[in-house]
């Protein structure tokens, strides 16, 4: 099917090109692909333009088509690249390579199927989300808006519901809680996670909606096999609920299996947080005592946490003291809160904004709040000095709410005591902050419109985005509905398209089994043959070294022909054991090499010396080799090039490393050479005929064909006048 694609894409190309010789219309249609300087990847969705005023946008191949005159300049425009502009000359293909980083190249490799790299490209704009969450907003929602876009119109449900719960989170962190409850509900319908039905809770709890909080956690109940994480979760966001819907008995009892669970794993921070929730419950429902003795455990528990959490648990009893008029008990908690406060690092101060959070713990809030605690027993003597501190660290701290109410109380309590004059300045001092608070309110509220707009103006972005995945995914039903009814209209002539299919199969069938039939018979051809080859050895060779123990008995030189028997036997055993192996490890076949040159230099020592050089970094172990290949050639190179020579030669084997994967073997003799050989051949050997040149070369072939290339063999003079051999093996490792 892709063969007949290729040809039909082929056909269509050929016509079109006819069409546009023959036209006398000025526009052609150009063709053309924009890929990677660097790499060469096609880049898909990049946009192509015309000065004539032409679009079009390429596609998963990176490839483009759009019509223009000669002349025209196309402009190839990416946010990954700088643009780059092309002028028409003619209406033959273009390729348009561009400086693109590797963000391009990894968006082109997932547009193009690879999954893992999708999901690992959406991952990292999430990465980038999370980690601009507290501190820019605007940021973190731009890269949650290219994590959706990247998964397109089809997008798995999985990573969109992802993207959907890191969006909720992010608004819920900056107190869009309506915003985050949509995007979780979002997320949730498109894949069901516990993570994201607890965050919806949470977020529901959040903004005071505690009947739905309880609806969507209940189905959690029955689920088993939850995280402990998720298990003390789960009770603690039922917890809350019930309190808010004013039912202290059940929230204390969902607490108290959070805080069982959290016993049970040991979850230290949880177990502060659980017994301190049910310290405020309890609180709420006017049990003084319950409430007192969970607070002193959860003081406890933190006590051991970072000094922060500490700060927190105490100013939490220490509200709740003041609630109970229990204001000594109260001062005396906030002093050592203010205390252990100071010993922190001082924050930075991260804005302007005169809005601060109610709940954070400062210098100046515990200040105040020390101040009201002795107002409210009429020691008004005892505040000043802390209403004062409160407001100096306020305006250091720029907390405009706290110094404002700071200045007003004390101005009211200068009034208290009568001292007028002091309690006027105060009161004009207040005035001032409230006109400057005033004015600042008003910057804050242009600022939180503008920034209600952006945010806006985002969802409807991802709002968008959504929109367009439901209609891809409604035009992919309805294409899916209309494939069924052509199915069915067709239903009649599925029976012969069925029986032609089976006599394609029976037919496809038959050939492989027949091709694997021929296969393994030529399999079975060539082992017989390669087993007849290995069986034969060199008549000349075993004829020549007969031939020189007989001399060396002639010469009555007994030991030598004792020794030369000896290593000839050795040499030929070698080469029987060897004889039913298709490939032997190199270094045995160099051993034998070795001992075979040793025999006929020892025949023919004044004729020639040689050397086998095998390079240091060269992996022998790694490497192996038909058996007796090179024996033939260095036979050759001995009888047929150094013989005749006048002057004594040199034979000389070198192996060397050539790549990683290939070693390279060279023989070369400095011979009479091929030439004057087969002259001298004609004269005096023509009753002689060598079949090991001919054997070696029906191996070779052979072998490469079982073992696809494995061994090249090229033989050359080694001198330009032709004297001279030069045998080069390739021995490839796999």
């Amino acid at each position: 099917m892709l063969q007949l694609k290729h040809l039909s894409i082929l056909f269509f190309l050929c016509a079109a090109t006819g069409f546009s010789q023959r036209s006398t219309i000025a526009k052609i249609e150009i063709k053309g692909s924009v890929k990677a300087k660097e790499s060469g990847v096609p880049i898909s969705d990049v946009q192509v333009s015309t000065t004539s005023g032409t679009y079009a946008r390429t596609d998963f191949l990176g490839a483009f088509k759009i019509m223009a005159e000669v002349g025209d300049e196309l402009l190839v425009e990416s946010p990954e690249f700088d643009t780059v502009r092309y002028v028409i000359k003619d209406g033959q293909e273009i390729t348009i390579l561009v400086a693109g980083g590797s963000e391009t190249e990894l968006r082109s490799s997932f547009k193009r199927g690879g999954n893992k790299a999708r999901e690992q490209f959406h991952q990292n704009y999430l990465d980038s989300a999370k980690l601009y969450k507290k501190d820019n907003i605007k940021k973190s929602i731009d890269f949650i808006t290219r994590s959706i876009a990247e998964l397109g119109k089809r997008a798995d449900k999985k990573l969109l519901a992802r993207s959907l719960t890191t969006l909720g989170e992010v608004y819920r962190y900056h107190g869009q809680l309506d915003l985050a409850i949509t995007n979780f509900e979002d997320a949730l319908e498109a894949n069901k996670t516990i993570k994201t039905a607890l965050l919806l809770a949470s977020a529901y709890i959040q903004n005071g909606d505690y009947d739905s909080a309880n609806a969507s956690l209940q189905p959690l109940r029955d689920i088993k096999n939850m995280v402990p994480y998720q298990q003390i979760a789960l009770y603690e966001s039922l917890g809350d609920a019930q309190k808010g819907l004013g039912k202290t008995g059940k929230s204390v009892a969902f607490y108290e299996e959070g805080l069982k669970v959290a016993r049970q794993n040991r979850i230290s921070p949880k177990m502060a947080d659980l017994n301190s929730k049910i310290a405020d419950a309890y609180a709420k429902g006017d049990q003084e005592v319950e409430a007192e003795g969970f607070y002193q455990n959860s003081l406890e528990l933190a006590s051991k946490q970072a000094p922060k959490r500490a700060i927190q648990e105490k100013e939490k009893v220490a509200d709740f003291y003041n609630l109970r008029s229990r204001y000594p008990e109260e001062i005396r908690m906030r002093k050592k809160s203010l205390e252990e406060l100071r010993q922190l690092p001082r924050p930075k101060v991260a804005t302007q904004s005169a809005v601060r959070e109610t709940d954070t713990i400062t210098a100046q809030r515990i200040n105040y709040k020390i101040a009201n605690a002795y107002i409210a027993q009429d020691k008004y003597d005892e505040a000043i000095p802390y209403l004062k501190r409160s407001i100096v660290e306020a305006d250091g701290d720029n907390d405009l709410i706290v110094q404002k109410d700071a200045t007003r109380k004390l101005s009211e309590v200068y009034e208290y005591r009568g001292d007028y004059t002091k309690a006027f300045e105060a009161y004009r001092n207040y005035t001032a902050l409230v006109d400057t608070l005033y004015i600042r309110k008003e910057q804050e509220l242009s600022r939180a419109a503008r920034f209600n707009r952006e945010v806006a103006s985002k969802q409807s972005r991802i709002a968008g985005l959504e929109q367009e995945r439901e209609l891809s995914q409604s035009k992919y039903a309805l294409a899916v509905t209309e494939q069924q009814l052509v199915e069915e209209s067709f239903k009649r002539q599925k029976w012969i398209i069925y029986s032609l299919l089976f006599g394609i199969v029976f037919l496809g069938l038959a050939a492989f089994f027949f091709y694997r039939s021929n296969q393994q018979q030529k399999l079975a051809n060539n082992l017989l043959a390669l087993k007849s080859l290995r069986s034969q050895m060199n008549p000349h060779f075993i004829f020549n070294a007969l031939n020189s123990v007989n001399n060396y008995i002639a010469k009555s030189d007994e030991r030598s022909a004792n020794r030369y028997l000896s290593e000839f036997s050795t040499l030929m055993r070698a080469v029987l054991e060897n004889s039913e192996e298709d490939f032997i490890p190199l270094s045995k076949e160099l051993e034998l090499l070795q001992l075979y040159v040793k025999l006929e230099h020892s025949r023919f020592p004044e004729k020639f010396d040689y050397d086998i050089a095998i390079d240091d970094h060269l992996d022998v172990a790694a490497f192996q080799i038909p058996p007796m290949l090179l024996q033939p050639y260095i036979e050759n190179a001995i009888w047929h090039g150094l013989r005749y020579k006048e002057e004594k030669g040199f034979l000389d084997i070198a192996l060397r490393q050539k790549t990683k994967d290939t070693i390279e073997i060279t023989i070369s003799d400095d011979g009479i050479g091929r030439k004057r050989s087969a002259a001298l051949k004609t004269q005096h050997q023509k009753k002689q005929k060598s079949k090991g040149m001919g054997n070696i070369k029906k191996r070779i072939a052979i072998l490469n064909d079982m073992y696809k290339d494995r061994v090249e063999v090229a033989i050359s003079d080694l001198n330009a006048d032709g004297s001279g051999t030069k045998v080069v093996f390739m021995l490839n490792r796999n």
